[in-house]
């Protein structure tokens, strides 16, 4: 129990941010598996699920269709996807967060996670898309621009990248323009990152992701084939 609790006093000193990200997906999983009675199937039968996933099909018949592309961030199929997306993100999270600080590192999760879920609505809108890889993707790229500016030893932050780059085309169950989205909005935020003021480029980066989303979510009135599985 001390063991414990001076682990959650580290991580809330050192990585407030991602600590409470982390726990935000925890939360939402579990009152979707309870809603689901499944730990591996848990947006099946699950209102939170149905309201919180990124579905661009759904979005014109939702007054709150919009804000899909956030929940959706925290949402995950499965106990063995949560636990993977949040080891990614607190394996990257804590280092990011002790070098930007905890403000600057929830702006880049944030960014990254909407801007993932612009690239779905526009070239996947008929998938629904949930989890928070797009995010992490978006992080792993900004570890690796981190290592490049630093001049630290990039084999290790580069390999994870092209390893989960590499998994994304193999596995057909993950989502592809999720992933690549996250990687491109990473790149985004590295550039950003780069510059005088990268508060000001992050600023307009998220204005211009926003404006993408929303115009799409208004796009969308149509009303394409769907697909029935759940990507991640």
């Amino acid at each position: 129990m001390d063991a414990l609790t001076a682990w959650f006093r580290r991580w809330s000193h050192d990585a407030p941010a991602t600590l409470s990200f982390a726990a935000i997906a925890c939360l939402l999983w579990l009152a979707t598996a309870i809603e689901s009675r499944s730990f591996q199937h848990s947006l099946h039968d699950s209102r939170i699920g149905d309201h919180a996933i990124l579905y661009g099909v759904a979005i014109p018949s939702d007054p709150f269709g919009p804000l899909r592309a956030l929940s959706a961030i925290f949402l995950h199929l499965s106990i063995s996807h949560l636990f993977v997306n949040l080891f990614l993100l607190m394996l990257i999270g804590r280092e990011l967060e002790r070098f930007y600080g905890h403000r600057l590192f929830a702006a880049l999760f944030l960014i990254g996670g909407l801007g993932s879920s612009a690239a779905i609505l526009w070239m996947a809108p008929t998938t629904p898309t949930a989890g928070a890889s797009g995010a992490v993707y978006a992080l792993m790229v900004v570890l690796v621009g981190l290592a490049a500016i630093t001049k630290a030893d990039l084999r290790a932050p580069l390999t994870l990248l092209l390893v989960n780059i590499a998994y994304t085309f193999i596995d057909s169950s993950v989502s592809l323009w999720g992933h690549l989205g996250g990687a491109l909005t990473g790149c985004l935020l590295v550039a950003a990152l780069t510059r005088r003021n990268p508060r000001t480029y992050l600023a307009a980066l998220s204005i211009l992701i926003l404006a993408a989303i929303l115009f799409q979510c208004f796009n969308l009135g149509w009303s394409p084939s769907a697909s029935p599985e759940i990507v991640r």
